[in-house]
């Protein structure tokens, strides 16, 4: 399977096209009001895309920390993640006042784990990651 064989990458890719989802969701619904909310008034399959992201990324997180022997990185993949989770989920069910951009950072984290692993396992039999 694709994602097990190139879940690094898969993952980051995954990553990089949810933050982008996430910087350009503010300027889409901007047009349709001012107000502080102006993302709330996102559409259900808008905010649906969140969690079909959310669930890719678990499965590249899960490939990838299985892949890899390094317990920082694992640790790293797993908190990012779980950020991640959370933020959307709060994002989706409104339970806390966050600030969208929070998003971001866990994102971001996850992209930076996903290219470092990817890179820290570049050998011809993957004796290096297992």
């Amino acid at each position: 399977m694709l994602l097990i064989q190139k879940s690094d990458l898969f993952g980051a890719a995954a990553s990089t096209i949810c933050l982008i989802h996430c910087l350009i969701t503010p300027f889409i619904f901007v047009a349709q009001t001012c107000s502080k909310t102006c993302c709330a008034t996102a559409p259900t399959w808008w905010k649906i895309v969140d969690l079909i992201f959310l669930i890719i990324s678990f499965f590249a997180v899960y490939h990838s920390t299985s892949l890899t022997t390094k317990l920082g990185l694992k640790i790293g993949f797993w908190l990012s993640w779980i950020g991640l989770a959370l933020l959307i989920l709060n994002d989706n069910l409104n339970l806390f006042e966050l600030a969208h951009e929070c998003v971001y950072l866990p994102s971001l984290g996850l992209i930076i784990l996903h290219l470092y692993n990817r890179k820290q396992c570049k050998c011809s039999d993957n004796s290096c990651c297992v």
